[in-house]
Parts: structure tokens; C-alpha cells; sequence
């Protein structure tokens, strides 16, 4: 199957079957199309994508999170990159912020597929038995990268002696709200024995900066390294100058360890 996105990402295929954006001068022969559509800012590009490939394929399709796909099942490398899996879809908890529940429903657990990029939405809230075969997957890869997140509601001391048998190169948390930081000083004491080199955390920002820069601040305290995103609902908003650079500087630890050695 060809699979057609209208941008490219740090999670997008790269098999000689994926393409971005309009057909190429040459081109696979006959099969089925899927336009995949992540964003809802993208859905008319995606739209008009479907209709350039239609100019040489008969069967194209349109879908994707951006059209609430449940994610059923997992295909590797067919819509993300190689090296990635989904064990689970959806979640038990109804984040304002979040889509999950509302496109996935609540936790799914799936076959379990061998890969060291963990994308599940809320590994931690699946059953303890699929946790620990996920682990024991886990045990036979290296690199492990828990990109997904790992929910520090859920987080407990048997899951950190489980980490401490893998080859983690990172481990993904979030603090997006300011009581968040409660539940992060948590976590950081379970999670102690690692470096701060290895311990993510994914921070909502594009609301108050004040508040923000000290929860940023914070983070890294706790041993963190701070990962800044701007918020993004269903219609794409357009920051300004200071907001991106804002994001830009605590989205790169090099950027902050800098800023921070000047305040000092």
C-alpha cells in the first residue's frame, strides 16, 4: 500500500512506499492509496492530496487521527517509522486538553509487537500481566525510548525495578499544570537511581509564561529535562515571536543549561 502524509515528521515511514505531499514523476505501479492525515489544521491538504493521487490510482482513501481513527490495530512501519509500537490505544482518564480518550475510547491493550520506541498513550494504565510482557519484549531490544509517556499516577516501585533490567535511553513524564509538580516530586524520588540525561518531561506551555518559566524551572530542578510544547487544539493557533522562542529555548537542553549558567 502506498501511504501518502501531508508533512513529514520525526515519526514518518521512510520505505520507498511513503510518500509526501503530490505524486512523484515516477511512480509505484497500481495498488490501493491511504492519505494519512495527523493534524486537523492538515485535513484540507490532505483532502487535496487524495485528489492529485486519484489522478493515478484508483483506490484512494482518506483517514487518520484527524478523522477520530480508534486505532483498532498496530501494522509497524505501515503509518510511523520503524522501531516504534503501540501495545495499548486510548485511556482510562478525560484530559481537557487531550484527544485520546475522546478518538480511542478507554484503554485497549493489543499483541504485543517488538519494537524499542514505546508510543502507547498510557502503558502504566494497562493491565500488570500485558505490563509485564511489554517488559519482557522490552528486555530483548536496546535504545528503549518510553516517548509515549509514563503516568506518574500510575507509576509504581515495581515498574522502576523492571527499568532497571532494560537499555533506557529515555523515559517520558509530563507536568502540565502547576499541581502537577506534586505528583512529579514523586516520581523523581522513584525514579533517582537514573541520570537526568535519560528523564523527559513533556510541559504544556502557551498560557500564562510566568507561571510557566518557574514550573520549567522546577522540572529541571527534580531532575528533569524539560521538553516545552505550545498548546495546539483542534484549530492550529498561530504564536508570535516571543512565545516560539520561548518554546524553541525550553524544548533544547543545551538552550536552557545555557540560560540558566547566565542567571547564575
Amino acid at each position: 500500500m502506498i501511504r501518502v502524509f501531508p508533512c513529514r515528521t520525526k515519526w514518518t515511514p521512510t520505505d520507498e512506499l511513503t510518500f509526501v505531499g503530490d505524486p512523484p514523476i515516477f511512480r509505484p505501479p497500481e495498488q490501493s492509496v491511504k492519505v494519512s492525515v495527523v493534524f486537523t489544521w492538515d485535513v484540507g491538504e490532505g483532502k487535496r492530496l487524495c485528489r492529485a493521487w486519484a489522478k493515478y490510482y484508483s483506490n484512494v482513501q482518506i483517514g487518520g487521527p484527524a478523522f477520530n481513527d480508534p486505532g483498532n490495530d498496530f501494522t509497524p512501519k505501515m503509518f510511523i517509522k520503524e522501531g516504534v509500537t503501540f501495545t495499548s490505544r486510548g485511556c482510562p482518564k478525560r484530559c481537557s486538553f487531550c484527544l485520546v480518550s475522546k478518538r480511542e475510547g478507554n484503554i485497549r491493550e493489543l499483541p504485543i509487537i517488538p519494537g524499542w520506541i514505546v508510543q502507547d498513550n498510557n502503558l502504566l494504565a494497562c493491565s500488570r500481566d500485558h505490563q509485564e510482557k511489554v517488559f519482557e519484549m522490552l528486555k530483548t531490544q536496546k535504545g528503549i525510548n518510553f516517548s509515549g509517556g509514563l503516568d506518574g499516577d500510575f507509576l509504581e516501585q515495581w515498574h522502576v525495578d523492571q527499568f532497571k533490567k532494560m537499555s533506557i535511553k529515555e523515559m517520558w513524564v509530563a507536568c502540565d499544570h502547576q499541581k502537577d509538580l506534586k505528583r512529579l516530586e514523586r516520581v523523581s524520588d522513584l525514579l533517582s537511581d537514573f541520570s537526568q540525561n535519560k528523564k523527559r518531561c513533556y510541559v504544556l506551555i502557551g498560557f500564562d509564561r510566568k507561571e510557566e518559566e518557574h514550573r520549567l524551572n522546577k522540572i529541571f530542578e527534580l531532575g528533569f529535562l524539560p521538553f516545552a510544547q505550545l498548546y495546539q487544539g483542534i484549530k492550529r493557533v498561530e504564536y508570535d515571536y516571543q512565545w516560539r522562542s520561548f518554546a524553541r529555548t525550553w524544548s533544547r537542553p543545551a538552550a536552557y543549561k545555557s540560560l540558566m549558567k547566565e542567571i547564575k
